[in-house]
């Protein structure tokens, strides 16, 4: 080999580990870092919910733990209309809930009665979250699970013996049902319930019953790629609120503590309200996750298919708030008594989806001369880093931090509202505020300002007509790597 080629495959290499910039050089990474399996799960943005148990039928939200196994009876139920309804609106997973409060376990599991095998679906040969788990192979997206830690059902909870059988659930889960994206737990705790009978209110150390170290274990052993989601991650937070909305400040890292009263950091036991943040140089890379229904409850109720269903309008809303924040989406759609998505569901959802398709469908910037400096315009920068769709690539100008003024000027002018930028975040989070201007012919004017960017920021104002406009990087905590840019006209909302 001569020692041309050598070096080309030595830059190729440098390349493809440290993402692909403007000097060639490499910059210092900064704070806490995302692992890959997180960076694989921001890549998702949207995924959907799929809250589905005897509480259905019963019309509860929370099962009681005493409904029988024979109320659990779809009459019609469709893996491939849940899922492929998912897949037709853009969504790129699903977490089933195999099971919630009540105890009662969408699989045929081996450890308790109290399940799908004990019903009259399918003669008790049914298995949901099989059914689930393979329509998502065959649509191609991407399966999780949300494993309820309470159990208003088994007679054993709150005893060492339940967690042995929690974790043997889990394992049945994480073994059984193929690739898994998301394990999803929460921070219900202990309450009144039936448990075998005794009908009584069971209290524990939340802090400390569930031994979360030896669970997560597992999951690193049998599932090594999926995310955990919980109040204290430790791969993804909770948001700290169910109204499908983060903040504008909204940080990747997060250190989580524990509220007055509890000894520990863990599922229901963190400073919660401070998920909607996260913390400026957080201990760990963790970010938030936003989950909300598009009903007003989280199991399908026939009372709410009028009214209590979100517009499109709303779930537009509701996406800017969270993807466009920096969060991922993870938007609740429980299946009816039939076992599909309800038709007003389902036409809503693709109601967002056209939404995005005809917002996103093109990018101004795509053949926009780009410049950068100190106020603007000093330098020519090539637009492969900033508007090639590719997340691996950035724009960083050396160890210049003075120049933190993009400016990009259009074939022709255009009418946008919109302007989305995203951070390298593989070498960490660092914009603390920016703001987006154009130019009206005289002078600059601000169209919009954000705190922190993020995996994807999303900034809305009223439409414009220009032909120049810039990004302004007021504050950041080391020198802005940035990945994408885009400017788009998305539709306007209706007017209420």
């Amino acid at each position: 080999m001569n020692k041309l080629y050598l070096s080309v495959c030595f830059f190729l290499v440098i390349v493809w580990v440290t993402g692909c910039n403007k000097t060639g050089e490499a910059p210092e990474k900064y704070g806490a870092l995302p692992s890959e399996r997180q960076l694989a799960w921001h890549k998702l943005e949207n995924y959907a919910f799929l809250h589905f148990t005897v509480n259905t039928f019963t019309d509860k939200e929370w099962g009681y733990g005493d409904e029988a196994e024979s109320v659990f009876n779809p009459t019609d139920f469709d893996a491939d209309q849940i899922v492929g309804t998912l897949k037709k609106a853009g969504f790129k997973g699903a977490i089933l809930t195999a099971k919630h409060h009540d105890g009662f376990c969408l699989w045929p599991s081996m450890f308790t009665e109290h399940s799908v095998k004990n019903s009259k679906w399918k003669n008790g040969k049914g298995d949901v979250v099989r059914e689930i788990s393979d329509a998502c192979k065959r649509h191609g997206i991407k399966f999780g699970v949300y494993l309820s830690p309470w159990d208003r059902n088994h007679a054993d909870y709150g005893t060492p013996k339940y967690v042995e059988y929690y974790r043997n659930q889990l394992r049945e889960l994480l073994t059984g049902y193929g690739e898994i994206f998301e394990i999803w737990f929460d921070g219900a705790n202990g309450g009144d319930g039936y448990y075998g009978g005794k009908r009584e209110v069971r209290k524990i150390d939340a802090s400390n019953y569930y031994e979360w170290e030896k669970t997560l274990k597992i999951v690193r052993e049998l599932q090594p790629n999926a995310a955990v989601f919980s109040d204290a991650g430790p791969d993804i937070r909770w948001v700290g609120n169910e109204g499908g909305y983060s903040n504008d400040t909204c940080w990747a890292t997060y250190t989580p503590s524990p509220r007055e009263g509890f000894t520990r950091a863990w599922a229901g036991t963190t400073k919660d309200w401070e998920g909607e943040k996260g913390h400026m140089n957080g201990k760990y890379w963790m970010p938030a996750e936003t989950d909300v229904s598009i009903r007003k409850g989280w199991f399908y109720h026939d009372s709410e298919n009028s009214d209590k269903v979100k517009s499109v309008d709303s779930l537009v809303k509701i996406y800017f708030k969270s993807v466009g924040n920096g969060t991922s989406l993870n938007l609740n759609l429980p299946p009816d008594k039939r076992g599909k998505i309800h038709p007003t569901d389902s036409t809503n959802l693709m109601g967002l989806k056209a939404y995005l398709d005809e917002g996103y469908k093109h990018n101004f910037l795509a053949d926009s001369k780009i410049s950068a400096g100190e106020n603007g315009g000093s330098v020519k920068i090539s637009s492969y880093e900033l508007t090639d769709s590719d997340d691996e690539t950035y724009w960083y100008n050396g160890k210049n931090t003075n120049a933190k003024v993009i400016t990009f000027e259009l074939e022709k002018e255009a009418e946008f509202n919109c302007f989305m930028l995203k951070e390298y975040i593989p070498l960490g989070q660092r914009v603390k505020s920016f703001s987006i201007e154009v130019f009206d012919g005289e002078k600059w004017k601000e169209m919009a300002r954000g705190a922190t960017i993020g995996y994807k920021r999303l900034l809305k104002f009223p439409p414009q007509k220009a032909k120049k406009i810039r990004v302004l990087i007021k504050d950041a905590l080391a020198t802005p790597l940035i990945a994408e840019t885009g400017l788009y006209r998305f539709p306007d909302l209706k007017r209420k």
